[in-house]
């Protein structure tokens, strides 16, 4: 118990410049916090005290914001970044040194049973707002940028970007065209622009031709 808050409280230390003292993290960081009323709640869940688990588990997203279901697997060097609006489901994996940041959700995609929440690997950083549903894994030293919404398997190195979102970087090199491997789904917007942009040139085709004809 006591290696783990002191592994937590080096976690924070480390990962934010911001902060300057081991007490200020103690008594001021709300996903330091959210994660140390986790670390009790799971351990209440897995002694199969779930009803007390989740009184917990709701005191810690009144206090700090952060909605951790004590169900949630959670490793070591784990870090959650201001805190606000994150919400991690039931069957959610984390491996180690994992940072969330604020707005982040780890859900489901639907009321099926079973594992319904994603598996995050170990080095992985989720940007502010990003979304990952489902029972996909985001693999290990994968980055999900800032507001992208997730909804298929992330490959290990990889950066993921946009709504849906879409490998743009893997083992450091740039991914020019939509990874097939992990999205599926169109892009509404690029489409959208795709179809005026044909409209206008078949527009500017026939305004030629209309000229082309003038007495």
């Amino acid at each position: 118990m006591f290696d783990a808050l002191r592994n937590d409280i080096h976690t924070a230390k480390e990962r934010d410049p911001a902060a300057r003292s081991i007490l200020e993290i103690l008594l001021t960081y709300p996903g330091f916090h959210a994660l140390r009323f986790h670390r009790i709640a799971h351990w209440l869940y897995e002694k199969d005290l779930k009803f007390i688990a989740r009184l917990i588990s709701h005191l810690s997203r009144f206090l700090t914001g952060v909605e951790i279901h004590p169900g949630a697997k959670i490793g070591k060097g784990f870090f959650i970044d201001h805190g606000m609006g994150v919400v991690i489901g039931e069957t959610s994996e984390i491996d180690d040194n994992v940072t969330l940041y604020q707005g982040v959700t780890l859900g489901g995609t639907g009321k099926e049973k079973g594992k319904r929440h994603p598996t995050i690997g170990d080095n992985v950083v989720i940007g502010v707002g990003a979304t990952i549903l489902g029972a996909i894994t985001v693999s290990d030293n994968a980055i999900v940028g800032g507001g992208a919404v997730v909804v298929n398997p992330v490959s290990a190195n990889s950066t993921v970007v946009g709504i849906p979102g879409r490998v743009v970087k893997r083992e450091g090199k740039r991914v020019s065209t939509i990874d097939l491997h992990h999205e599926h789904l169109p892009d509404p917007v690029a489409e959208t622009f795709n179809s005026l942009h044909r409209r206008i040139d078949k527009l500017e085709h026939l305004v030629e031709e209309m000229k082309k004809n003038e007495p």
